[in-house]
């Protein structure tokens, strides 16, 4: 998967409430550095956002990994907006889960980053919502 398509779709639902707030930046910048990204490649995508590959090339832990992603940064400011609900649920339609997905996940991913969740729980849960 596409560190650069990922933290693409993260800036695209980071601005989907019209508002690209600290917290939300915070984590996107987070997310790249942990992948080797440079501040000033972060900086490039915040300007100029890529395409999400085609779902037909990601694996089902690249998948997961997309949507536990944009859900963490929904919550990451406390304020999740109806516009950050609805481009979830688009991402997730494209991966090939059904809409609830977003809020069976968004009950069990906490707002606070540091506060582990059990994702090996959750990737079995997200099966289910498969189309």
């Amino acid at each position: 998967m596409s560190i650069k398509a990922q933290i693409s779709t993260l800036i695209q639902l980071a601005n989907a409430d019209g508002e690209f707030s600290g917290e939300e930046k915070q984590l996107i910048y987070m997310i790249g550095k942990a992948n080797r990204m440079k501040e000033e490649e972060i900086d490039d995508l915040v300007a100029n956002p890529v395409e999400m590959p085609p779902v037909s090339t990601m694996s089902d832990d690249d998948k997961f990994e997309y949507l536990f992603q944009v859900v963490q940064l929904m919550k990451i400011d406390s304020q999740v907006y109806l516009s950050e609900i609805k481009y979830c649920e688009e991402v997730a339609e494209r991966l090939g889960f059904k809409k609830k997905v977003i809020g069976a996940l968004s009950k069990q991913i906490y707002s606070d980053p540091t506060i582990t969740t059990n994702v090996d729980a959750l990737r079995i849960a997200v099966k289910k919502y498969e189309i």
